[in-house]
């Protein structure tokens, strides 16, 4: 008996990610899904949740209670976003039942030319410092969606996060120890210990943080609109530090920045429609990898399973090719996103994998490529919010204007500076772009707003979750919980090519049986402990009229609805 105890143990921990065992099925699931009629948040901080909730309840739209949870993300989690980041959003309009894309992210400076980086011998962009800094183009995203979709006026909407950066609020755990290390690191550059290492020391768990001068910046934009930001005093002193800090980020970048409405694309995978937004971004990845894995009877295969591992991780390796070379400023390049994301297409990439050998190299197709947060919120009258937002490998670049409380973002680091490239430096071009917002809508109808964090592992991530619910018949937050596959060493936007094949990364939760057939398949398989986290869904219920909301268990937040 003893001896079966141990067994039943052991397989236990290895199937399942909850801290223990669930008496309602859903193996993955740490959690039950939370259900409400009336409205839902799903974010990564749960006082940003609630927050969100009372913009709600206070008769706020969704887009409202969005732009809320927002700016108190870039508050309370700064290891992931901030004001001095981009923004993108897909929102479902119940009125006009559409789904509206907008792309909030920022361009080079003017003035810094690919000849600099050349005469200063560099053949890359630096990760951090003045060098990386593009116009942070998330205020302007607010007032962009608040123009179109909001309800209160916006200085009710940023009260929320102005009265926390006053008064303080308590440091969560995960939040607290990304803070912890990015600060020494970060530390060197001027302004930032002043604002995010109280008392000399980063903050630990617990700790009361406090950040005035956010909330006197984000009451003059409250107050001022976003013309407070990008045309006055913070333009300006943002001007100034980075005139100081030998950076080129300009008073007339700020001033001539503008966000752009988007139509999201889709592709139609088993039913569903799945929309991502175009290029800058990275989203058609995870339609070119959907589109492929439609091919494939995965359900058969079953989630753990080294087929469905193999064939998920070779179709990303042809999707992540064609990332590297095509995926740059539509406004600089004739991006093919239609054939890309094609049905055709796919079927001819498909040709090319090995059921039984892991590719060691793909190139990009013939025609005919951080940390971040992500948010979702749902109103009562059926509008749905999608909203991504980050500053890049965490923290940012460490520029930290005097006295403004926030982080520039380092998203320039993504140029290449390879001559003819797609997305080669150029100056007032957008870089490259990680984050993406998803969406799913079934017969024409609002069905899934869901997102994840983390760089490359993004678009990864949305189709696993999309093939998890559809194909595997997870609930939304098993959807989240299960064990996730993130391949990384291939292309990358700034022109890398992949060497080997790549390396393979399993979360805990896949079968010896599975890792041992994929390494007979020449796969290098390596392990990692829940570092793919970041998934926030919420999902209507049309025939009961509900909604559900998931929020993961690799961070701190939460969903909630009422």
């Amino acid at each position: 008996m003893q001896k079966l105890f141990i067994v039943l143990f052991i397989t236990s921990t290895i199937i399942s990610l909850s801290a223990q065992d669930r008496i309602t099925g859903a193996p993955f699931a740490t959690r039950s899904e939370v259900i409400a009629q009336n409205g839902m948040a799903a974010t990564s901080q749960p006082l940003c949740t609630q927050v969100a909730i009372d913009i709600l309840k206070k008769g706020g739209s969704a887009t409202d209670a969005a732009i809320a949870a927002n700016a108190c993300l870039g508050l309370m989690e700064p290891t992931g976003n901030g004001i001095g980041g981009d923004l993108f959003a897909i929102v479902w309009d119940a009125n006009s039942k559409q789904l509206h894309g907008l792309n909030a992210s920022g361009r080079s400076p003017k003035s810094l030319t690919l000849e600099y980086f050349k005469e200063n011998e560099l053949d890359k962009i630096p990760s951090h410092g003045p060098l990386p800094v593009s116009v942070p183009g998330c205020v302007d995203g607010w007032f962009e969606l608040h123009g179109k979709f909001g309800r209160l006026p916006m200085t009710e909407v940023l009260q929320p996060a102005i009265d926390y950066a006053n008064d303080g609020f308590p440091v969560s755990e995960l939040i607290a120890y990304y803070w912890g290390r990015s600060a020494n690191f970060l530390s060197k550059f001027d302004g930032f210990s002043e604002i995010y290492m109280p008392e000399g020391k980063a903050p630990i768990k617990g700790d009361i943080f406090k950040n005035p001068a956010l909330a006197n910046t984000l009451s003059k934009i409250a107050k001022g609109g976003k013309d407070a930001f990008y045309k006055g005093d913070i333009a300006r002193t943002i001007d100034r530090y980075m005139k100081a800090q030998g950076g080129f980020l300009s008073y007339e970048d700020m001033v001539s920045h503008t966000s752009e409405w988007v139509d999201p694309v889709s592709t139609n995978y088993r039913g569903y429609d799945v929309w991502e937004l175009p290029p800058n971004g990275q989203g058609i990845a995870a339609l070119q990898i959907l589109n492929i894995m439609e091919l494939y009877d995965v359900k058969t295969m079953g989630f753990d399973s080294p087929e469905y591992v193999h064939f998920f991780t070779e179709a990303k390796k042809i999707a992540f090719a064609d990332r590297a070379k095509y995926y740059a400023d539509p406004a600089f390049n004739d991006i093919p996103t239609d054939w890309l994301i094609s049905k055709e297409y796919a079927q001819k990439r498909a040709s090319e994998i090995n059921p039984n050998r892991a590719a060691r190299s793909v190139a990009a197709g013939t025609l005919k490529d951080g940390d971040t947060i992500y948010l979702t919120v749902a109103d009562k009258d059926g509008n749905m919010v999608s909203l991504i937002q980050s500053n890049y490998r965490g923290m940012g670049s460490g520029m930290t204007p005097d006295g403004l409380g926030f982080i520039l973002q380092d998203r320039g680091e993504l140029f290449s500076l390879e001559e003819g490239h797609f997305n080669v430096y150029e100056p007032g071009k957008r870089p490259f772009h990680t984050i993406i917002p998803a969406f799913v809508t079934k017969d024409g109808k609002p069905y899934i707003s869901f997102g994840l964090m983390g760089g490359a592992m993004q678009p990864q991530g949305h189709a696993q979750m999309v093939i998890n619910m559809i194909d595997f018949d997870m609930n939304l937050q098993e959807a989240g919980d299960a064990p996730r596959i993130s391949h990384g060493g291939s292309t990358q936007p700034t022109g890398g090519n992949m060497t080997n094949g790549g390396i393979l990364n399993l979360e805990s939760g896949f079968s010896y049986e599975t890792i041992r057939g994929l390494m007979s398949k020449g796969h290098k398989v390596q392990f990692a402990k829940g570092i793919y986290g970041g998934y926030q869904a919420i999902m209507w219920d049309d025939e009961r009229k509900v909604y559900f909301g998931a929020s993961e268990s690799r961070k701190d937040g939460m969903a909630a609805g009422y």
